[in-house]
């Protein structure tokens, strides 16, 4: 199978997503959801749409022409998966099949159902992928020739010392965060509400933290972020906030509460589900030192001037967690 093939098979596989898998897979997505109760039928469905559109044959010919691609030495590519929100791997999975390299996938428990049934469907489209998809329960670092892993600060110190003679891509924690600048209208801070609130904020992409200017009101975000007010009803997700606004008053620590979300000043870049940090700034050299201070903590930074706002979930397929081109690695082993 060469690149025009694969690219071919993950095109169809991209117009089915769009408008089959939702449907063919109700009773399944109706079990992952009692698995995984952070996975919703939403959040199921906006990760779904997300790869169907972003599976087009010229969004990933455009992709790929950066790179000089040569017909490469395959070789065997562990993907360690993490789980926190759903499909969280697949643009890594996508990165190995693309590039025509055997992959190997130790799934998340939080995400084993989802990504089995596309790839089946991928086979189903191809079967040539049959020789190339590979499922596993225990890692074995001698078998694979490289290694793509995403996890926790710790699980992440664990991967590095386990895999330390292989080459290796390890991920570890990293939070998003959003700039305000105070010309925002309605639309664009409901397009933040977005990318706070999507996935419940668990993704590495999710806004945990606000920058905003001085004597900024509050209120123009509650405003805009009412439309999530349903979220509430979600048991962890009010678990989540009933725990955390206890702590924040036996602490005495002031904060902002609208009902739903708790905002709390604070520089730093990671809250939990239902919290949201923010700080304000007096001018744009205290904005560019803070970001250059957490430059390595940092996943995703939006903003109305650089027009991201309501995109920190819907990256480019050029774009790459960490900042680590994942191509440019896989076509270089």
């Amino acid at each position: 199978m060469d690149l025009d093939e694969r690219i071919i098979s993950l095109t169809q596989l991209g117009n089915y997503l769009r408008n089959d898998f939702i449907n063919n897979y109700r009773d399944k997505i109706n079990e992952i959801q009692i698995v995984n109760p952070w996975f919703t039928f939403e959040n199921i469905k906006f990760a779904i749409d997300y790869w169907g559109n972003q599976l087009n044959y010229n969004s990933l010919n455009f992709w790929l022409n950066k790179y000089i691609y040569t017909e490469i030495n395959f070789k065997k590519i562990l993907v360690i998966s993490a789980g926190n929100i759903p499909l969280v791997s697949f643009h890594d999975i996508l990165c190995v099949l693309i590039t025509g390299h055997k992959l190997f996938l130790k799934l998340s428990s939080k995400d084993n159902i989802l990504i089995p049934l596309i790839l089946n469907d991928l086979i189903k489209i191809n079967t040539e992928f049959e020789n190339q998809i590979f499922f596993i329960e225990k890692i074995e670092s001698k078998k694979y020739d490289a290694i793509i892993a995403t996890g926790s600060d710790n699980s992440a110190k664990y991967f590095d010392y386990y895999f330390k003679n292989k080459k290796k891509i390890i991920r570890k924690n990293r939070s998003s965060v959003a700039i305000i600048d105070g010309n925002e209208n309605d639309t664009d801070l409901e397009l933040l509400a977005d990318d706070i609130f999507k996935y419940f904020g668990l993704g590495c992409r999710s806004i945990s933290q606000l920058l905003v200017p001085k004597n900024y009101d509050l209120n123009k975000l509650f405003k805009a972020f009412y439309k999530y007010k349903y979220l509430i009803k979600h048991q962890k997700y009010m678990n989540n906030y009933d725990y955390h606004k206890t702590i924040l008053l036996m602490d005495k620590q002031f904060f902002f509460d609208n009902g739903f979300l708790l905002i709390k000043k604070s520089k730093q870049l990671h809250s939990p589900v239902s919290l949201l940090n923010y700080f304000e700034y007096s001018d744009v050299n205290e904005v560019k030192n803070f970001l250059d201070i957490n430059n390595n903590q940092i996943q995703c930074v939006v903003s109305k001037t650089n027009n991201t706002l309501g995109c920190a979930q819907k990256p480019e397929l050029n774009s790459y967690a960490d900042n680590i081109d994942v191509i440019d690695f896989l076509t270089s082993l």
